[in-house]
């Protein structure tokens, strides 16, 4: 199985992506759990209600990698990990949580898709910097992160049925290497 997880600036198209790709690949896909989290707690969140959405993202990778291995299913498409979690906490409240931090040094991807913000922000409730240049800045930070690991990864850009593509053929890239 091969695991991709998809990372980057809000309103990027995340989980559309997830969603795409699962589809296209016959995979199996992994949703952020921050959304749930927030639709039963509310958006008026502090610095320990990361620590609760960063543990149900990890529970939900945990049990969607154990049924896609049981499946044999061939591709897993993880929307959002410790990451996400770790810029989250960084940019919003200036540190992160240790259990983050030791969660994200032993997570586990074949290829990271990091998501262009070449994409409209869109307001959904949930949502905090729709200006351009800090999402471009924040877009950066994601790009110094992801140089900073072992892992393979590449940028998506394009809309619609572009960034599909665009994401396709990085994970067919990376899938041929690794044969």
């Amino acid at each position: 199985m091969i695991k991709v997880v998809v990372i980057g600036v809000e309103s990027t198209g995340k989980s559309t992506l997830c969603q795409a790709l699962a589809e296209h690949f016959n995979g199996a896909w992994v949703r952020e759990y921050a959304r749930d989290y927030l639709n039963a707690h509310g958006t008026d969140y502090v610095f320990e209600d990361l620590l609760h959405i960063a543990k149900g993202q990890v529970d939900l990778i945990e049990q969607a990698t154990q049924a896609a291995l049981q499946n044999q299913t061939p591709y897993l498409f993880v929307d959002t990990d410790m990451h996400v979690m770790d810029v989250w906490g960084t940019v919003v409240f200036g540190m992160t949580h240790e259990w983050i931090e030791q969660q994200r040094a032993v997570q586990t991807a074949d290829l990271y898709l990091l998501t262009n913000p070449d994409l409209p922000w869109v307001d959904d409730g949930m949502r905090e910097y729709p200006d351009h240049a800090y999402r471009q800045a924040l877009h950066q930070t994601y790009v110094q992160l992801l140089t900073q690991q072992s892992t393979p990864w590449a940028h998506v850009m394009g809309e619609g049925d572009a960034r599909v593509q665009s994401a396709v053929d990085a994970v067919l890239r990376q899938t041929m290497l690794s044969v």
